[in-house]
């Protein structure tokens, strides 16, 4: 069974870069040993490498050079195929490609662009290395601009040149399918290919297909001059400010491209005011032709209504530079991360990626790879979509989470903030979130205070609370977002970016308390090391906890463990193994080892047992030979704070290990607690994590 694919396609943008990089995602969840291997790359105009190539490299981080992930440049080639040295092609592309095989679990191999210059021979030249690698093909087309007939006939033509040079087909990718004809396209296609091929269908996207304006700066060799921080916006249209303004503003449409002369201050001050209002259309960026810069007096005034628009100065005349920009191809480039978030939910959303990968699988293990957990706790999320509350919105990170968290439509967010403020904060930082989308709630005045005050006597009325007190907590961000939890108005909360630990978890042990049978909360890491993901707890809450609630931390990690997919064998950490050790910190771990078998007999667990009997087998099978949690531990349970914290840093700093969490468990409805010095990354992940949690029963 083989372990690598051929990525092919029989013509240029194809959009054969968003199944490429699908499947390398795909892959990663099965493996953390996945190479990626283009036989003929691209050489731009400057000399640079191919910018799909460094893309997969770099958004991936695999472990790779740029040196080993191809054979040859395509002028090389194209001369090579001229000489008639084909043979000796192929032998370098099978050197290279085996040295990859030898080192990975996995490799996705993908063919050429189709480009003008070596288009000719490329066709053979894909066919003969898929044929000689001995790996089979995925089929890649694009049905723009094609009548169904016409595309439908291209796909089963390819697909008989691949047969008839006994190359092996496993499935073919319909690409950039009118959305309307989706469904037509898959039943025609299954009409004429074999049943045994998977077949999928992937809608044509605009934003994916259509360029970006840093992308059309590059080919213009244009100079910023304004919101470069914005050069990631996408084109939808693009046209000439030529007429006068009143003329040319009923002609703008949404995320356009205005293209200008530079000395045309009328057109440039009223597009700027036109993507400012709200009766029309959004506008994506100025082109300022023949290297022409208004005057000073009007760089000045555009400096300071400037928001949202890069404004871009270009040598040449305004007809030429349009000529140009309508040739300008949209590609995926590595800096642009939520294109290439985008193109990788748009892969999900419509190939079966899991369907071909089984059948390439040589690669089997019962361990769950970092890239798998993270991609199962992604689909794990959206299979239930849930509300979450973000209290932070004065932190710029927050709004960057969210801002992914909205693109790849995973939950619903609501931020705690001053609009206008979050507003500034995005425009300064380039974000593009659409906060219309987004409920955005300002806790110092908000129509639901006067609820949650009252709300918030009645709940601890008991202990003092006064309607005065009451007023002033609710405007407070932890307890507004937690009673917003409380009251049903969000699933779950995420905090502490910029609060402290207690500030977060305390108005949520007052307001949401504990599950019924569960008297102390405490928390788990999933540590992602490079061969396996361990779930450890309790890093961050409980500094020293007794017998019965260790016992209780290890059934409610267990629980959270099987909750995302990982199978519980736990191991309950001490300085020595079974029973070599005495001392009052041993008998405390031997003690909570024995509540929860008592409890749950059936639940693997060992204790007391050390860290390296409950990881390495080998020392495992010295020391506790007849374990079945000894040397394969997945969750890991520390006898203190002090311990767990210190050893789950040091894991993390020693081996570059991913840690997500802190994970709260055992309260009613999910609050987590971010460190002060997370990352976005870090934010994202919990607000997945809380999504799922508020899914459980």
């Amino acid at each position: 069974m083989s372990k690598a694919i051929y990525i092919a396609t029989i013509e240029s943008h194809s959009g054969k870069s968003l199944v490429s990089l699908g499947f390398l995602r795909m892959m990663l969840t099965r493996s953390t040993k996945v190479g990626y291997f283009r036989p003929v790359i691209n050489e731009t105009e400057h000399g640079h490498f191919d910018n799909h190539t460094k893309t997969a490299i770099n958004f991936f981080n695999l472990d790779l050079k740029m040196s080993e992930c191809y054979a040859y440049k395509q002028s090389e080639v194209v001369e090579l195929l001229s000489k008639g040295k084909t043979d000796e092609v192929i032998q370098t592309v099978i050197d290279k490609y085996k040295k990859l095989e030898d080192r990975f679990d996995y490799v996705l191999v993908e063919g050429s662009d189709f480009s003008e210059d070596g288009s000719i021979h490329e066709l053979d030249l894909n066919l003969a290395i898929a044929k000689n690698l001995g790996i089979p093909s995925l089929i890649v087309g694009s049905g723009k601009k094609k009548s169904i007939d016409e595309f439908v006939h291209s796909m089963q033509i390819t697909y008989k040149a691949f047969k008839n040079k006994e190359v092996d087909v496993i499935g073919m990718i319909a690409n950039k399918v009118p959305q309307d004809a989706s469904d037509t396209v898959l039943k025609e296609l299954q009409k004429v290919i074999p049943n045994h091929l998977q077949i999928d269908v992937i809608p044509e996207n605009l934003y994916l297909e259509n360029p970006t304006v840093k992308e059309v700066s590059e080919a213009l060799q244009g100079k910023v001059i304004f919101g470069e921080q914005f050069i990631d916006n996408t084109i939808g249209s693009f046209g000439t400010g030529a007429m006068q303004l009143r003329n040319y503003l009923t002609r703008i449409k949404e995320n356009a491209l205005v293209v200008t002369p530079g000395d045309r201050a009328d057109i440039i001050l009223g597009v700027l005011q036109a993507n400012a209002s709200s009766n029309y259309p959004k506008i994506a960026g100025v082109i300022l032709t023949g290297g022409l810069l208004p005057e000073d007096s009007i760089l000045k005034l555009i400096e300071g209504v400037q928001s949202t628009i890069p404004i871009i100065s270009v040598e040449g005349g305004t007809f030429g530079i349009t000529n140009k920009i309508g040739a300008v191809k949209s590609k995926i480039y590595a800096t642009n991360t939520k294109k290439i978030l985008l193109a990788l939910d748009t892969f999900d959303s419509y190939v079966n990626a899991e369907s071909i990968t089984n059948k390439l699988a040589s690669y089997n293990s019962d361990r769950i790879t970092p890239n798998m957990f993270q991609y199962s706790i992604m689909q794990r999320a959206k299979q239930n979509r849930k509300h979450i509350v973000l209290p932070e919105g004065n932190d710029e990170r927050i709004i960057q989470a969210a801002a992914r968290l909205q693109l790849l439509d995973i939950v619903d967010l609501t931020i705690l903030g001053d609009k206008f403020a979050i507003q500034l904060k995005c425009d300064q930082l380039g974000i593009q979130i659409d906060l219309d989308k987004i409920n955005i709630l300002n806790p110092e005045d908000s129509i639901h205070n006067k609820d949650f005050a009252e709300t918030l006597v009645a709940a601890r009325k008991h202990k003092g609370m006064t309607k005065t007190i009451a007023k002033d907590l609710v405007k407070d961000v932890s307890y507004y977002g937690t009673i917003m939890v409380m009251k049903g108005l969000a699933d779950g909360m995420v905090s502490g970016a910029a609060h402290t630990t207690q500030h977060t978890i305390k108005p949520s042990l007052q307001l949401i308390k504990t599950k019924p049978g569960v008297s102390v909360v405490s928390s788990v890491f999933f540590m992602c090391l490079p061969d396996r993901v361990s779930v450890m707890g309790d890093c961050a809450v409980n500094p020293n906890p007794n017998a019965e609630q260790l016992a209780e931390i290890a059934i409610s990690s267990a629980e959270s463990s099987e909750a995302f997919g990982i199978e519980a064998k736990i191991a309950m950490l001490s300085y020595s193994s079974g029973s070599s050790g005495k001392g009052e910190e041993v008998e405390k771990v031997r003690k909570a080892t024995e509540i929860v078998a008592e409890r749950l007999p059936n639940l693997k667990i060992e204790g007391p047992i050390q860290y390296d009997a409950a990881v390495d087998m080998n020392v495992a099978r010295t020391k506790m030979p007849d374990s079945k949690v000894a040397g394969q531990a997945s969750v890991l349970i520390f006898p203190d704070l002090n311990t767990g914290n210190n050893t789950y840093k040091a894991i993390q700093r020693e081996t570059g290990a991913l840690a997500i969490g802190p994970m709260l468990q055992g309260l009613n409805k999910p609050v987590n607690d971010l460190s002060r010095g997370c990352t976005i990354d870090d934010i994202f992940n919990t607000v997945l994590l809380t999504a799922i949690q508020a899914n459980q029963k």
